[in-house]
């Protein structure tokens, strides 16, 4: 048997190889490990793990006692600092500074830093700028005049691998719920140039070896896979976000299912808080008519009918209000005061609700009345009771101007 075999055992320098590789992954994500064989669980361990390696890079080539990493992470527990600095020591995060017995003082390893810099970087867009660093650096290994066939073809493998995961992603993300995939949306941004950078490459490596035809194919089809997917789940976040093309707004699903599944508590407390609107203002009769006829139109003006042959008096020049319906807003406004100058709001809704609701309307007519001495005066806070009505109430007055 040939010692290339794949039945032969493997050699000192597979093993040191593998070491080799398995103590750089140690060492990269050592500040996510909870122990050597799990990921941490409490965000509180990543702080501690950050906050010593800074210490480190403010230390210099001194390094950190341990009464002095002790001192920098003083706010942590100190179960929860031994915890941490075990499990970086133990997987070459924290190292001595010199192999010698009774060390006293450590020092950080450089490859665990570069690890947390790249989680925070895939934190923020879900690995987006992590797939522009790699097609830019693949772009540069193709330019490179030593690059060799087999290493562009691993490049390749590597990168169709990274472009139909990304596109089965997006494919599931695109079949689910749309919150999920509005907690996603990160990864749908720069697609086109993504895309635009894949084929640059793709014709590049193509170019340069045309031995590699089969391995381009591959990675042209993963490329063309992802821009699909990514179109896909594009439309329908596009679609989810409505006219107002606003995606911090809940869809209409997480409405439907908030007032399904909350409590009365919870329902009047959407509310509480909020200021609405004043009402609007007093317009005249005539200022009304004349913004309706210079309005836009959204379709063609219907041509008049034909007039009759006799003279047209035109409008009647009285606009004045209706003395009827004055009169009428005059006697609620007294009957409400009770010689009274000023009431309180609350008090007069204090009924049922289709009552309330009309008297609130009277009220809001008399205050925007302009011939009318009364005016509605409120304040900026908003109460909620769910178990009266109506359920918000804003503190105000009603009172006589004196006019």
């Amino acid at each position: 048997m040939s010692p290339t075999s794949e039945n032969a055992p493997a050699s000192l320098d597979d093993v040191l190889v593998g070491e080799a590789v398995l103590g750089v992954y140690r060492q990269m994500f050592a500040a996510l490990a909870r122990d050597s064989g799990a990921v941490v669980d409490d965000p509180e361990l990543v702080d501690v793990a950050e906050t010593l390696l800074a210490a480190f890079a403010d230390a210099g080539e001194d390094g950190l006692s341990r009464e002095q990493m002790r001192y920098v992470c003083r706010r942590y527990p100190s179960e929860v600092f031994e915890n941490r600095l075990r499990v970086l020591k133990g997987l070459g995060a924290v190292r001595e500074v010199f192999p010698k017995p009774n060390q006293l003082r450590y020092r950080a390893s450089f490859t665990s830093v570069v690890g947390l810099m790249f989680v925070r970087r895939m934190m923020l867009d879900g690995g987006q700028s992590e797939m522009h660093r790699l097609l830019a650096l693949e772009q540069l290994n193709v330019a490179d005049p030593r690059m060799t066939p087999q290493q562009a073809r691993d490049g390749a493998d590597g990168l169709s691998r990274a472009f139909r995961l990304w596109s089965v992603e997006l494919v599931t993300l695109t079949n689910g719920t749309i919150e999920e995939l509005r907690e996603q949306a990160p990864k749908l941004w720069g697609t086109e140039e993504i895309l635009l950078r894949a084929e640059r490459l793709h014709g590049a490596i193509l170019r340069r070896w045309p031995q590699l035809d089969r391995t381009c194919t591959d990675l042209r089809a993963a490329i063309y896979a992802y821009g699909d997917a990514s179109r896909r789940a594009a439309a329908r976040l596009s679609d989810s976000a409505g006219t107002t093309r606003n995606l911090t707004l809940l869809p209409p699903e997480t409405w439907r299912t908030f007032t399904r599944t909350a409590s009365r508590e919870d329902l009047a407390a959407v509310l509480d808080g909020f200021v609405f609107d004043a009402p609007a203002p007093w317009h005249e009769p005539s200022a009304v008519v004349t913004a309706v006829e210079d309005g836009p139109r959204a379709t063609p003006p219907r041509p008049a009918p034909p007039r009759a042959s006799v003279p047209d008096p035109g409008l009647s020049g009285d606009t004045g209000s209706d003395t009827a319906a004055l009169e009428r807003l005059r006697g609620i406004a007294e009957q409400i005061l009770r010689g009274r100058d000023r009431i309180a709001v609350e008090d007069v809704l204090a009924q049922d609700w289709v009552t309330a609701r009309r008297m609130l309307a009277d009220l809001s007519s008399i205050h925007l009345h302009p011939e009318l001495p009364y005016r509605l005066t409120w304040s900026d806070g908003l109460t909620a009771n769910p178990q009266d009505a109506p359920t918000w109430i804003t503190p105000g007055s009603f009172e006589r101007t004196g006019r």
